[in-house]
């Protein structure tokens, strides 16, 4: 079975770093993209940043300058450095994933998603 596992996540002080990472388990065909999203309490589920196959990179303005996306294609995994951490950077991340893989039935192109990791950024 294929599932995205994710690590990191925790409680850091305002302007604290953060490493989340994220790999794919299980054989897969190919990854067409990955990335990480965020909800926070009350709000909308947002993309923070995401890289394509092709290592098109895009992040959610609020997050410019201070997060980094980079992937290990060896490895499938994506991490997310965040640097400059502030309190509105606060949700619960996850990491997403368009990709294809085998089943009894045949390859199959899915979106996954990872089941979520708790960021806090408070003094």
């Amino acid at each position: 079975q294929v599932q995205l596992v994710e690590s990191g996540g925790g409680l850091v002080q305002p302007g604290g770093s953060l490493r989340l990472s994220c790999a794919v388990s299980g054989t897969i065909f190919s990854i067409n993209s990955m990335g990480w999203y965020r909800q926070a309490p009350g709000k909308e589920r947002e993309l923070v940043a995401g890289i394509t196959s092709g290592d098109n990179l895009n992040y959610a303005g609020s997050v410019k300058g201070r997060f980094t996306i980079s992937r290990d294609n060896a490895k499938n995994t994506v991490v997310l450095q965040m640097n400059s951490l502030k309190p509105e950077d606060t949700a619960v991340y996850y990491c997403n994933s368009v990709l294809t893989y085998s089943t009894p039935a045949g390859l199959t192109y899915r979106e996954l998603w990872g089941q979520g990791t708790l960021v806090t950024v408070s003094s």
